[in-house]
């Protein structure tokens, strides 16, 4: 694929991106080495080769969701700083 000015202008703008025409050049000579560099991958022999779904091949092993007791409010409260009935009281981070 032959990168030209037209096409790195729409990118540009699809893209949202704005550069000065002094570097519309460099960026056509960029992309072009960047579409030629996968266009190299077309010359890799994958006839053989099964397509991933990960990079690892372990087996993800989950433990059982089961419903277990829960602890009392009394003790979960017991070490927190501040707390208001059945909330944790926490300082106010955001301002308006």
């Amino acid at each position: 694929m032959k990168i030209t000015k037209e096409i790195v202008k729409k990118t540009a703008h699809l893209a949202r991106l704005h550069f000065d025409a002094n570097n519309e050049e460099e960026m056509v000579h960029d992309l072009q080495k960047m579409v030629d560099w996968v266009d190299k991958l077309k010359e890799v022999d994958t006839e053989n080769v099964e397509p991933l779904t990960g990079m690892s091949f372990e087996i993800d092993r989950y433990r059982e969701d089961s419903v277990k007791d829960h602890l009392p409010t009394e003790k979960v409260f017991k070490n927190a700083p501040k707390h208001d009935s059945n909330y944790f009281r926490v300082p106010k981070v955001i301002n308006q």
